[in-house]
């Protein structure tokens, strides 16, 4: 079990006066049964014309804000402490022998709430080959499949640091065999959805220091698992999920999981973001 501290900056500037459209902020940490949300803090520069705390379609803690008049920076600065609980990521049975195999058909009674983690976004063959042929070595077993795709694209793809962008299109990520975590989370997810397993992306942080010296936010999966419910997996390391990352957000598609979200109205204006981000952690002792 890890104690994290976590203070993370975000500022947008912009290159003249902009009305600020309403704005989603998607940086409380969940609080369940793998992670406590000990303290949270958030601070609005200009002030928000109002804002209102709502739990989204996916069950993510979001503030939603709107301003009024003209703006030429938006500062959006979190503090919290979480508490990360899940040692082992394997504490599960699986409940439904037909997971057990891939390609996996879920039961009736969840296959419809599972519908959206389920949809394919890539219309090429290219990863569902590579999902079918990392599959024959696994001899389709889903476990085994699901630990080594995320040591495959851990150990054999080369990792990039892009602070900014939607995540390329996981075909084009198979064919360069490199990209940052949330274009590496999104070839896995989707190599998953071809065999037919749920999955969603996330993002939060992890512990560790980053290879630039500077800390980055952080991406990976989780797959639905019967007896396990949602299980992460992080292809940038090539490691199943536990107590070393801390989720801020999950969702079908990476752009509903995104830290922040919105837009603003100014003619010719042009907008530049930048992050800071400390993260300070020690072990939390085992209870007596």
């Amino acid at each position: 079990m890890i104690l994290f501290e976590i203070e993370h900056t975000t500022r947008y500037r912009y290159s003249r006066p902009v009305f600020l459209e309403p704005f989603t902020v998607r940086l409380r940490p969940r609080s369940d049964s793998t992670q406590s949300l000990l303290d949270f803090s958030l601070a609005i520069n200009p002030s928000p014309g109002g804002s209102s705390d709502c739990v989204d379609l996916d069950g993510n803690d979001s503030t939603f804000l709107w301003f009024e008049g003209l703006h030429e920076e938006l500062l959006i600065e979190t503090r919290c402490r979480v508490e990360t609980r899940r040692t082992n990521p394997f504490d599960f049975i699986v409940a439904d022998k037909n997971f057990l195999k891939v390609p996996v058909e879920y039961s009736d009674r969840i296959a419809v709430s599972l519908a959206p983690y389920l949809e394919r976004r890539d219309d090429t063959s290219e990863v569902a080959d590579f999902a079918k042929e990392m599959a024959a070595r696994c001899r389709h077993e889903t476990l085994i499949l699901l630990s080594r795709l995320s040591f495959h694209l851990g150990s054999e793809f080369e990792q990039e640091i892009r602070e900014t962008g939607k995540p390329l299109p996981p075909n084009e990520t198979l064919r360069k065999r490199k990209g940052s975590c949330r274009d590496l989370a999104t070839l896995f997810m989707e190599a998953c959805r071809s065999v037919g397993l749920a999955a969603r992306f996330v993002s939060g942080y992890q512990e560790g220091v980053d290879t630039d010296a500077k800390r980055h936010m952080h991406a990976w999966a989780e797959i639905y698992i019967p007896g396990g419910g949602w299980r992460g997996y992080d292809p940038s390391n090539g490691t199943a999920v536990a107590d070393q990352h801390v989720a801020l957000a999950a969702a079908a598609e990476a752009e509903l999981a995104a830290p922040t979200s919105g837009s603003f109205r100014g003619t010719d204006a042009t907008s530049e973001m930048s992050a800071e981000i400390s993260i300070r952690t020690e072990p939390v002792p085992p209870q007596a």
